[in-house]
């Protein structure tokens, strides 16, 4: 149960703290023209850093007891594995491969962080498609399976529409970046993650029910 609390946490605490951020940088920093990251960039960036770390942790953490509460399947270990690889990308995304801002305040990439980006989002991804084939297998959490395949088309759509439509600079929706990440990953990924989360304490307290009785 507290991997899975963790996997609620993780989330949690990521959304808290980049918002909290936001509220204290409204003058210098747009939330629906720029991505998360570029709170990163610039004063105090320090603490975005530590808030991809703190979500890397917990992922690692969430993932690895996803991969216990689940029931054992072939190659079912791939998909926590995935979510324990966008841990990491999350890790490196903070401590080795942060934006920047350069003298005239302009926010850039010095090379690293669109890469672990993509294994984020990717990796986030191709992790829900393939655990929803093993929790198809699980009668305690087969009932997860439509929604975990519905966030996963749904992202895949929307980061085909983000690469074409919004992330180049001279896309026609570039100055709303900030919001089409957030509905990405507010709207869709972390509910399928705090989901998963929330069947694995049910599960976990199920199963402790039953050691007891």
């Amino acid at each position: 149960m507290l991997t899975g609390w963790v996997g609620i946490a993780g989330p949690v605490l990521f959304t808290v703290a980049f918002v909290g951020q936001e509220l204290f940088r409204m003058e210098e920093y747009s939330p629906l023209a720029e991505p998360v990251s570029a709170l990163a960039a610039g004063p105090n960036g320090w603490i975005q850093n530590v808030n991809f770390v703190v979500l890397g942790v917990l992922t690692m953490i969430f993932a690895v007891g996803l991969h216990l509460g689940l029931r054992p399947t072939r190659f079912g270990v791939v998909g926590p594995a995935m979510f324990f690889v966008t841990g990491i990308a999350n890790i490196m995304g903070g401590v080795f491969f942060p934006l920047r801002e350069d003298a005239a305040g302009v926010t850039y990439d010095p090379g690293g962080h669109q890469q672990v980006g993509m294994t984020f989002f990717l990796g986030s991804t191709l992790a829900l498609i393939v655990i929803s084939f093993r929790v198809a297998r699980d009668p305690r959490w087969r009932s997860l399976r439509v929604f975990l395949v519905a966030v996963a088309v749904a992202l895949i759509v929307g980061n085909v529409l983000m690469v074409r439509l919004v992330i180049p600079d001279d896309a026609p929706l570039h100055e709303w970046a900030g919001l089409g990440q957030r509905i990405l990953v507010l709207g869709f990924l972390f509910p399928a993650r705090i989901a998963l989360s929330y069947r694995l304490i049910r599960t976990g307290r199920e199963q402790a029910e039953r050691q007891t009785s």
